[in-house]
């Protein structure tokens, strides 16, 4: 029977329906990538919030409706909102045939017909991107955050061992790969349950060992409590390892960070990013914010504007704030109403927006290496992404006559223009 796989959320969620691939080929399952041609369709789900809880109902209700006029012979449904609402979702959806939680590999492999444990070997989505792989490094968090779901939809924080993880990457670049992307809800944590202390730093020396010269390694999710002015100089003295922070601090107020459950202070945040612009003033610095948390008032969130101007971050995720069922924050006192959230999140992004031009500007006349990921046929023009921009979040850099330039590969670039996201380029020596 053929298997038509929907994969929704996360970059963390894409390996997970990586490895459901591989399961599904160890079983020799045909995989189409048309749900017209399939006889069965699984949706790896996603349950961190209420909207993209409401978004992946819709899609199961929908492979319910073309299963009820016979357009698909069975449904599945896996991932994290089987954790998160499993039971509950059982009793509205009874003609799901097929669940399992996240990594539930022996379910997927008993729906059809044998048994296994995942073994490392990874499929690839449709729409991934050979070159650019993600490297999941564990599991889980145990940070709790107040408005937090994660951990108890996926459990207290697992690291993969060091040996899977330096296999599987070997097999990426084996198979193309010239970026890893390396992901976790929090990296910093990485091996700390195995290894202590040091096992990010470990994992990356590892790497740097153990991988060709023109692979990036690029490390996305890291919290700012932990991470100090010997990690910024070691990412900064490494070339392969680039120059490229994501430190979603969420807020920069003491006491909204507090009530956030978070550990970090506003001096530790302040001082580490401004520690990265003084080592490289054109380090690529990325975080997340949320504004309108329970409790947060106009001079707590003007803090924040401060930092973001202050400490002069290329890109900015930021998000109003959503009461999660079972969070503790959902239940504090001090709720901000939607149109001060969505007020102030505007306010952000405004001001967002003028950062972002300025630091874009910077890179005017300067050569950039890209990883060319598409070339438009149309108008000639190639788009690949610097080591200022992660896949699917990030801007990209527009190459000028690049019909001849192959994707997948790298090139030197020469930036001629910027815009707030993007950049715009031609092919040095040109």
């Amino acid at each position: 029977m053929k298997v038509y796989l929907i994969s929704l959320g996360c970059a963390k969620n894409s390996v997970d329906s990586e490895k459901l691939l591989g399961v599904l080929q160890a079983f020799g399952v045909p995989v189409v990538h048309d749900i017209a041609e399939a006889d069965i369709a699984i949706v790896n789900t996603c349950g961190f919030i209420q909207s993209a809880v409401e978004e992946n109902v819709n899609v199961i209700l929908d492979l319910e409706s073309m299963k009820e006029k016979g357009l698909l012979k069975k449904i599945g449904v896996v991932g994290c909102l089987v954790n998160r609402y499993g039971d509950e979702l059982k009793k509205e959806l009874p003609t799901v045939d097929l669940w399992a939680k996240a990594e539930e590999w022996g379910n997927v492999a008993a729906f059809f017909g044998g048994s296994m444990t995942f073994e490392g070997k990874r499929g690839i989505l449709q729409e991934t991107r050979p070159w650019s792989r993600y490297l999941k490094v564990g599991e889980g968090c145990d940070t709790f955050c107040s408005y937090c779901t994660i951990p108890s939809i996926r459990g207290k924080a697992r690291s993969i061992p060091l040996p899977e993880l330096l296999q599987e990457a070997q097999s990426l670049v084996q198979n193309g790969a010239k970026e890893l992307c390396l992901v976790g809800q929090d990296l910093t944590i990485y091996g700390r349950d195995l290894y202590g202390d040091d096992g990010l730093r470990t994992l990356l020396r590892a790497l740097d060992a153990e991988l060709p010269e023109e692979v990036w390694i690029r490390m996305l999710y890291l919290h700012p409590s932990r991470i100090d002015e010997s990690f910024i100089d070691m990412v900064a003295e490494n070339p392969r390892i680039l120059s490229y922070l994501d430190i979603p601090i969420q807020h920069i107020d003491d006491e909204i960070l507090h009530r956030m459950n978070r550990p970090d202070k506003e001096g530790h945040i302040r001082r580490i990013f401004a520690y990265a612009r003084s080592v490289d003033p054109l380090f690529a610095l990325r975080t997340t914010i949320i504004t309108g948390f329970p409790g947060e008032t106009e001079r707590q969130f003007n803090k924040v504007l401060n930092f973001l101007e202050e400490a002069e971050i290329d890109r900015v995720g930021a998000f109003m704030y959503s009461p999660e069922e079972g969070t503790p924050a959902a239940q504090m006192e001090g709720q901000v109403d939607a149109s001060v959230k969505n007020s102030r999140y505007d306010r952000l992004m405004t001001l967002q927006a003028e950062i972002s031009l300025e630091r874009q500007r910077l890179f005017l006349g300067r050569t950039l290496s890209i990883l060319v990921d598409e070339i438009s046929q149309d108008d000639g023009f190639a788009w690949g992404r610097s080591y200022r921009d992660a896949p699917e979040v990030d801007g990209l850099v527009g190459v000028a006559e690049g019909a001849g330039l192959t994707e997948g590969a790298f090139v030197e670039v020469l930036i001629t223009d910027a815009e707030e996201h993007d950049l715009f380029a031609e092919i040095s020596g040109n």
